[in-house]
Order: structure tokens, then C-alpha cells, then sequence
């Protein structure tokens, strides 16, 4: 799958791989998503999507292919990048309020005085657009689990990151917090941000995304949110992609060619 329109895109996906010892964790994953765009990154429990993630922040090294990011490698754009990953990865074993956790931001500003005037405004400010003003001074352990993810919305807001990764963000969530995100990150887009969410959540998919990236250890389709889940994709999507790759192997990507040979008798 080739990227087109790569000088219009501001993360390009060119053929990633990524091999946790002898397993092919990511396959050959080919994408793109244009600045201001909210994509929803879907697929199966081990389909890849936070090791994607971790791909794109510099956290996991590639095997082969590249990520591009502002035109830059990871490891150089992931300042620009604000990362909330799975609830369940996160320490909490910590005694910090709201406003400690959010100030955490300022660390990526690297600022001479983070408790300077300036700086206590951007971190109100962020605390504010995700609605937890009241909440501020409060234990981050006292919260609901739709307000831990707004906490660490307003996290990235502070360290003042164009790109937004939010990993299973919706998970053990009850529908109304969801619903109250959802609003959040809408109003996040619109100041130009470029957000990325993993779920496993399909329903109304076209309603709440611009684009959809289909993950099943490759990327089966990628696009409009209204177009791309066709009965194909889906199948491919929740398939087994070993039965689909059969010339795929660790060190071995497919043909000499860089193409795929599909096995569609699984």
C-alpha cells in the first residue's frame, strides 16, 4: 500500500514494521493523516494499535520501513506529540492532585521557572478546557475514569502538543464520560490539533471521526470513516493475518518487490 500526496500529509506511515523477538508485532503498515484530523485507530485485542503508538513516539524501535512526523523520525518530532496511554500502564500509586499532574506538561516546555505566573495560567487555562476547575486540588485517585482521561487531556494541552495519541481512551468509561471526551476533543480539534484515538469501539464510527486506520498487525484500509469498513476490510481486519501473510516472517516483509500475497482461504 503506497502513501500518496506525502508533502500534504503530517504523518506518513511507509511500510512500518516492528518485531518484539520472534513476532511481527507491526506488518508492513502504510498510512497517512493530514493535520486537523481525528482518526480512529481500530482493530482486534493484539492488532497493534499501541504499538503503533508507541511506534510514533519513539518508544518501540522499527525493524523496517519509517515514520515520518512533521518529516522527522520520532524520535525527533515526539515533542510534538502528546501521549495518554492505556489506563492499566499507568502508575497510581502516587498521592498528586490535578493541578501536579497537569504541571507535569511544563516538563516538555522546558521552562526556567515552572511555577512562574505564565506558566500557573497555560496550566489553569488547561484545566479549565476539560471542565475540571472544581476539581483542581483534588487527589487524581479520587476521580471517576472518565475525568482521569481529562486529566491527562489537559496534561498534553500544557506541554502545548500539536499531535494528541489517545490509547483506549473510552475504555471502562460509562457512555455519558464518553460522551463528555468526545465533546472535549472536538473542541480540541478545532484549534487545529491532530488527534489519534485506539478503540475498539465501531459503532457510529462516521459520526465521531474524520478517518479511519484499520489495524490487524498491517494496515488492512485506511480513509474516510464513511467509506472505509467495507464487509472485505472487516473480515481482513478480524482475520488472522499470520493465514493472510504466509510469506511474512521476522526479517522477512514479504516479496522482493515490497508486495503482499494474500490467503483468503482462512
Amino acid at each position: 500500500m503506497k502513501v500518496k500526496n506525502k508533502n500534504k500529509n503530517l504523518i506518513i506511515s511507509d511500510g512500518c514494521c516492528v518485531q518484539y523477538g520472534d513476532t511481527l508485532a507491526l506488518d508492513n503498515v502504510s498510512f497517512s493523516v493530514s493535520k486537523g484530523k481525528k482518526v480512529a485507530v481500530v482493530g482486534p485485542n493484539g492488532g497493534g494499535k499501541s504499538t503503533l503508538f508507541n511506534a510514533m513516539t519513539g518508544l518501540v524501535p522499527l525493524a523496517n520501513g519509517s515514520i515520518k512526523i512533521y518529516g522527522e523520525d520520532p524520535d525527533e518530532a515526539k515533542k510534538k506529540i502528546g501521549y495518554i496511554p492505556q489506563k492499566n500502564l499507568i502508575n497510581w500509586n502516587f498521592p498528586l492532585t490535578v493541578r501536579q499532574v497537569v504541571e507535569m506538561g511544563l516538563i516538555e516546555r522546558k521552562t526556567l521557572n515552572p511555577f512562574s505566573k505564565k506558566n500557573t495560567q497555560v496550566v489553569e487555562e488547561s484545566i479549565n478546557q476539560v471542565g475540571l476547575k472544581d476539581e483542581i486540588n483534588k487527589n487524581v485517585n479520587d476521580l471517576s475514569g472518565g475525568q482521569l482521561q481529562r486529566v491527562f487531556i489537559a496534561r498534553t494541552l500544557t506541554q502545548g502538543s500539536e499531535i494528541l495519541l489517545l490509547d483506549e481512551a473510552f475504555s471502562a468509561v460509562d457512555v455519558g464520560a464518553q460522551e463528555d471526551l468526545m465533546e472535549i476533543i472536538n473542541d480540541i480539534k478545532l484549534d487545529g490539533k491532530t488527534i489519534l484515538i485506539a478503540t475498539h469501539d465501531i459503532n457510529n464510527i462516521e459520526e465521531k471521526f474524520d478517518e479511519v486506520i484499520c489495524l490487524n498487525r498491517h494496515c488492512c484500509a485506511f480513509g474516510d470513516s464513511s467509506e472505509v469498513l467495507t464487509q472485505e476490510v472487516m473480515e481482513e481486519m478480524y482475520g488472522s493475518h499470520n493465514s493472510m501473510f504466509l510469506n511474512h516472517s521476522p526479517g522477512n516483509h514479504g516479496e522482493n518487490d515490497g508486495s503482499w500475497v494474500f490467503n483468503w482461504t482462512i
